[in-house]
């Protein structure tokens, strides 16, 4: 291959990168947005002695439907719709990057993984933080959704009253920075090593089955794990309980403050609805991929989709993998061999099952 050629590979894989999990996200988000909203208002609310207190996860969603009506549900959407191509871009090529720099050192495969997922959710949370910032403030309003401002004014308002630093736009970025870490850490060690670790199947319903599993069971393996520091950067970036003062500061301090005013499985609110967005996040990645097969097959550089469904359900290919150019070299991999170039890309944005949404 010339030089000039893998520049302009480099630059295609890139963009299709970038459009199909941006695609995918924001077609996530809008089916979703409502349980992360339910999720958020659980994780504010300070024990049964608060007024606003929801007595259950049903409880929730007709107070809301009631009160707030149907729109109710998606406050706060717009923050993460527009957070949602920079994000993936950043985290998978971060994860890419970080993975060939762990490559070179003694790490063994698995602890690799868990490390370059750990790198590239670090550098994730610094990109989405002002945007949960400003989704949270408008997630824990309460009034009609008609009444309450825009994301635009509502971010105005907080940088023009606090700035844009760890008391404004970026507070609460301590708590992002282990939600997303710890997340990606377990999620991509733990789904990559086990995914090699059980056998494929050659029937392709068997192996989305097999891979749909391990998926989930990483999500919410990693959703347990992480939901405290969520807990906490929802209490820092959402409504203190007094009015000018702050009682929600730092991280770790909130963490003690929540176990010691309200026990231990308080900071656990709000991990049933979190867990609930990963099967269905599954089913709408899976469905955009017989999405790019079709526009695969309509430019004329890929198959037919029966063919690209059967080649992704098998690990074969990603769709990343369909419409690069057949001259394109395999991609490498970690694995056994650290260096050794396979045709199967299975450390990629599109081979995750469960999207990694947080």
């Amino acid at each position: 291959m010339t030089s000039g050629t893998r520049p302009r590979s480099m630059l295609r894989e890139a963009s299709h990168q970038i459009i199909a999990g941006g695609s995918a996200g924001l077609v996530e988000i809008c089916l979703m947005h409502p349980l992360d909203v339910v999720k958020t208002r659980f994780q504010i609310q300070r024990g049964a002695g608060d007024p606003g207190s929801y007595r259950s996860l049903s409880d929730c969603f007709r107070t809301v439907l009631r009160t707030e009506g149907l729109f109710g549900f998606y406050k706060g959407i717009l923050p993460p719709i527009l957070a949602e191509t920079p994000k993936r871009a950043v985290k998978f090529f971060t994860f890419e990057q970080y993975k060939k720099l762990l490559a070179l050192t003694p790490l063994s495969p698995g602890l690799a993984l868990s490390a370059a997922g750990l790198g590239s959710g670090l550098t994730e949370a610094v990109v989405v933080n002002p945007f949960e910032v400003v989704k949270v403030s408008l997630q824990a309003n309460r009034d009609s959704f008609t009444e309450q401002p825009s994301a635009f004014a509502q971010a105005r308002r907080i940088a023009r009253s606090d700035g844009l630093g760890l008391k404004g736009l970026n507070k609460g970025l301590t708590s992002t920075l282990g939600r997303h870490g710890v997340f990606n850490m377990i999620y991509f060690g733990f789904y990559f090593n086990v995914k090699d670790a059980v056998p494929p199947s050659p029937d392709p319903t068997l192996e989305f089955l097999r891979k749909f599993a391990i998926g989930l069971l990483a999500g919410t393996i990693s959703s347990c794990v992480n939901i405290p520091f969520d807990v906490a950067k929802s209490r820092i970036q959402g409504p203190q309980p007094q009015p000018g003062q702050i009682k929600y500061r730092t991280c770790l301090q909130t963490m003690a403050l929540v176990h010691r005013e309200e026990g231990f499985l308080a900071l656990y609110k709000g991990l049933v609805p979190k867990i609930m967005r990963l099967g269905p996040a599954s089913r709408c990645r899976w469905r955009y991929i017989g999405h790019t097969c079709q526009v695969s097959r309509r430019t004329g550089r890929g198959r037919s989709s029966r063919t690209c469904h059967r080649r992704l359900l098998q690990g074969t290919t990603t769709p990343i993998g369909l419409l690069k150019r057949s001259s394109d070299p395999p991609p490498c991999r970690i694995g056994h061999n650290l260096l050794q170039p396979v045709h199967t890309a299975s450390v990629s944005a599109q081979d995750e099952p469960v999207s990694a949404e947080l």
